[in-house]
């Protein structure tokens, strides 16, 4: 059986976000770091928000726990009061080395699953998520790539082809896995339309930084417009940057 993957599981603990429906089962397979952040504004100090909100966050964060391990996962939490709540995923997203940040929206029981394969970058990664989570349940996988211009049918089966490989060897059911390729439209326009017909997205983003995708333009197309579950995997190595968290 593959690793349970680690997912990051970002919730404003404070600000009446919660677990969302169908998000315990789909990550039964899974270690969850649930973080539960609150950003403080410029003008006050971290340590007297945490004084004044900790045992009540910290309560929530209990109880979120325990949702989630119940349906069978495991879990560890972190409670952040920040100034910066893009530096602060991003950073605790490297420190525990999550595969991916989960953005959690409410989903049906999951039967497929899109995986938005861009290239060969961040493919082990896409790997033991899906294996991870998918490998031991009756899931089917689309494995989906949006081609580019100068991009040859050859180019095309070869990338999926041999994610595909990969996932069968980590135990993924060959049956259960799909490959759709288009050439019309930019990458997140298609994403987005193709998603309708699925319960859940993986995607990558380029750009270091998780959370460009998570408070950016990629959000709005994907998380918004599709409203189901989407990973989101970090291809790339972390910037260091400044944040004025307190632990």
């Amino acid at each position: 059986m593959p690793d349970k993957p680690s997912i990051l599981v970002p919730l404003r603990v404070l600000e009446g976000e919660s677990i969302p429906e169908g998000i315990p089962e789909l990550l039964t397979n899974a270690h969850v770091v649930l973080l539960g952040y609150h950003v403080v504004p410029d003008q006050t100090a971290t340590d007297q928000a945490r004084y004044q909100f900790e045992d009540q966050a910290n309560r929530r964060l209990d109880d979120f726990s325990a949702i989630l391990e119940h349906a069978g996962a495991t879990v560890e939490s972190q409670l952040v009061f920040t100034h910066d709540g893009q530096t602060t995923i991003d950073r605790v997203t490297d420190e525990r080395d999550c595969l991916a940040v989960l953005i959690p929206n409410a989903t049906r029981p999951v039967e497929n699953v899109l995986v938005a394969i861009r290239g060969v970058i961040g493919v082990d990664r896409f790997a033991r998520l899906v294996a991870g989570l998918f490998a031991t349940v009756d899931v089917d996988v689309t494995l989906y790539h949006v081609a580019g211009e100068d991009e040859t049918d050859a180019d095309m089966e070869t990338l999926l082809d041999g994610v595909a490989t990969r996932l069968s060897e980590d135990g993924v059911s060959s049956d259960a896995i799909d490959i759709q390729i288009s050439r019309e439209g930019s990458p997140q326009e298609m994403i987005v339309d193709t998603s309708d017909n699925y319960d859940a997205v993986v995607m990558g983003e380029s750009d270091p930084s998780v959370t460009t995708f998570l408070f950016g333009m990629t959000a709005d197309q994907v998380a918004k417009q599709f409203l189901g579950p989407v990973f989101v995997i970090q291809h790339g190595e972390l910037d260091d940057a400044e944040e004025t968290d307190t632990e």
